[in-house]
């Protein structure tokens, strides 16, 4: 096992040198990428750092000082952007400058094709390269300045191996036929629906909020998606704005009142009074008044509006994705999740296991399985367990 600290970086944080950097950059096939941030204390990511290696280069970048954007050329082009767990430094590139590699290649996904279950960069690159790499405090204030050597040189290894590993990984994937998978896969996230969620739905993610009942639920409905508009504005979190223990208490008491609101729990002063207290009750307001048009339910568990004569499938179907994921060195999660499968079973068009790979693995068995073309056996035998057997031969 070898323990690498050398790693040679250059620091960027004047826009020229990221203009010179980004032409270089553009000129390579591939670049490796990575971004630390922050968003404990801010309703959007604060964007800390950006790390590029590519050519003979590794370049870790200051966005607090010099413009990211200039970046734009790089990621707008033809190159291939090859990230370790992409999908948030997806979301941070898209909220903090805009835009996000036109190609991508994601090599946590990637590692899910031969065996691995959402792996780490450290462990992969100790379990394939024979790496470690220096620790780092995974509670730095990245947004601090100056950086300590230390500190430069942990962000630095984040991309410093990547193109070792990627080409291991890319091979294997190459090697059992499963390289387009990978890429359909890759494809599939970067297209994913980044940024916020829809203030309209926040009321879902308030903790405890299936306690509340018919006419609180509409208000809880209203004050949350008040309290996420107001966080956005503010770029704070929603609980800075106004607690959850808050968003019950007032949606359980329906105040009419700033005096009202005080009574409510986790409501002080700063709630109640003033602009911030009038838009409070007038969200409480248009949530009693949108409680006279029925009544407002959680979105139904995966299954419950499946016919019931389908239902059991959805159990089985998962045991033998779970197997066949097994056996074929593949992430059953990435495979199929229970709501793929619902998807499908119920008939929606747009179900992930009628289109690309996962169609051609698993998605018209279960279709043959359901219609009865199929069926499936339990062995008995070890290392087999349940099987797909055509229903003539069964």
């Amino acid at each position: 096992m070898t323990n690498r600290t050398d790693i040679s970086f250059e620091w960027i944080d004047t826009n020229s040198q990221l203009v010179e950097f980004a032409d270089y950059a553009s000129q390579q096939d591939v670049y490796y990428l990575d971004t630390e941030f922050h968003r404990e204390k801010t309703y959007f990511p604060q964007l800390a750092l950006i790390q590029i290696a590519t050519g003979t280069r590794l370049a870790v970048i200051d966005p607090v000082s010099c413009d990211a954007t200039l970046l734009r050329p790089l990621m707008d082009g033809p190159s291939l952007c090859v990230l370790h767990a992409a999908q948030q430094d997806l979301d941070v590139l898209s909220q903090s400058v805009g835009f996000i590699p036109s190609r991508i290649l994601d090599t946590q996904l990637c590692a899910s094709f031969i065996g691995y279950t959402q792996p780490s960069l450290a462990s992969l690159l100790q379990g394939l390269l024979k790496i470690v790499v220096p620790k780092g405090d995974r509670l730095t204030d990245w947004l601090r300045r100056p950086l300590t050597s230390d500190q430069l040189r942990y962000a630095a290894s984040d991309v410093a191996y990547l193109a070792e590993l990627s080409n291991i990984i890319c091979t294997d994937l190459t090697n059992r036929g499963r390289m387009e998978w990978a890429a359909e896969a890759c494809e599939e996230l970067r297209t994913r629906p980044t940024g916020p969620n829809a203030p309209r739905d926040a009321w879902l993610r308030v903790k405890d909020v299936r306690t509340l009942k018919g006419k609180s639920r509409f208000v809880a409905r209203a004050v949350a998606e008040w309290r996420e508009e107001r966080a956005m504005d503010l770029d704070l979190p929603p609980r800075h704005v106004l607690s959850d223990i808050a968003v019950l208490g007032v949606a359980q008491r329906a105040p009419r009142t700033a005096d009202d609101l005080l009574q409510s729990r986790g409501v002080d002063n700063r709630h109640a009074n003033g602009a911030q207290g009038k838009a409070l009750l007038d969200a409480i307001q248009a949530g009693v008044h949108d409680a006279v048009d029925g009544d407002l339910h959680f979105p139904s568990s995966e299954g419950d509006d499946l016919e019931k004569s389908l239902r059991p499938a959805v159990t089985l179907v998962s045991a033998w994705i779970t197997e066949l994921a097994k056996q074929s060195d593949l992430d059953a999660g990435l495979l199929a999740t229970r709501k793929d499968i619902v998807d499908l079973l119920s008939g929606a068009t747009d179900a992930r296991l009628r289109q690309g790979w996962r169609k051609e693995i698993v998605g018209g068995d279960i279709e043959d399985l359901v219609a009865g073309r199929k069926a499936l056996t339990f062995t008995g035998s070890a290392g087999s367990g349940l099987k797909l057997v055509d229903i003539e031969s069964s």
